[in-house]
């Protein structure tokens, strides 16, 4: 078992400052971010379309001349924040479909993608699902072709159950699971148990852990918010054995959201010490 960081867990830094924020204190660029990877050790990375300054050849090209010099494991995470907007937005599919070439480009094996958000979780699933069902036999058809694998996020919208059904509704092997660990919580799933039906699936990760905020209305998607990982209520070492067992061979990426307030302006030393945890786990993992 490997350990990476995604790239969202700086968005601050890359100047995604959420309403009850301050603005960071420095800017990251992608090169900023993967030195810091580098230094943090880390196996792998998650890079978020969302920060990249633009999409030229020639840029992706000297990005994956440098991913290639740190050795990285990487995943290439398309669809921040609302992705196909729950089958809402045809645009955004097309846009998914021109970003698999870019995954390419990067020399990505696996690209997240995003079905819905949180925006819609309130809306009926069944016809969400049914129509993110047929896009993505599009594209995984396409990824097939490119040689990608999609995973889909859990992102606040749908429990284990639906992504299952969703998996199996596409019924590809190039087409799986992007695993958050934590956004199964912010749906009131059990995320052991939500990893448990769909770990023969998963292709990516993403480890958060969360704890409640006092004084957050228990409505909002940050009730749960962001901790270092092994601190909160999310077991994460029991999630990893369970992806190891079932042949998972990705790696662990920390992510963080919203920090909670224990953390506040506080996320490099949130994810130096989740890093730390992770590494333990795949010693541990290692060992056995």
């Amino acid at each position: 078992m490997k350990v990476g960081i995604d790239s969202y867990s700086y968005h601050r830094f890359f100047g995604e400052v959420y309403p009850n924020q301050q603005p960071a204190p420095k800017h990251y660029t992608i090169d900023t971010f993967l030195d810091r990877a580098k230094q943090l050790e880390c196996d792998g990375v998650s890079i978020e379309s969302c920060f990249l300054p633009n999409f030229d050849s020639s840029y992706l090209k000297t990005l994956r001349g440098k991913l290639d010099h740190y050795g990285f494991d990487r995943v290439y995470a398309w669809g921040h924040p609302d992705g196909l907007e729950a089958g809402g937005n045809e645009e955004a599919k097309h846009e998914m479909l021109q970003h698999i070439d870019h995954a390419v480009a990067l020399g990505a094996p696996v690209m997240r993608v995003v079905g819905s958000s949180l925006m819609f979780r309130f809306q009926p699933h069944e016809p969400q699902l049914e129509k993110l069902a047929t896009w993505f036999k599009e594209a995984a058809a396409l990824a097939e072709k490119k040689g990608v694998k999609l995973a889909v996020e859990n992102h606040i919208d749908y429990n284990a159950d639906e992504i299952k059904w969703l998996v199996d509704a596409v019924h590809s092997d190039h087409f799986g699971v992007n695993l958050d660990t934590a956004n199964f919580l912010r749906v009131l799933d059990d995320p052991v148990e939500a990893t448990k039906k769909l770990a023969e699936h998963v292709y990516a990760t993403h480890v958060k852990d969360l704890r409640p905020v006092k004084g957050v209305n228990v409505k909002e998607w940050y009730y749960f918010s962001s901790v270092v990982a092994g601190t909160g209520l999310i077991q994460i070492k029991e999630i990893a054995e369970i992806l190891n067992q079932s042949g998972y061979r990705g790696f662990l990426a920390f992510e963080e959201d919203m920090p909670h307030p224990d953390y506040e302006g506080e996320e490099e030393k949130m994810i130096e010490e989740s890093i730390r945890y992770l590494k333990g786990i795949a010693i541990d993992l290692k060992s056995k």
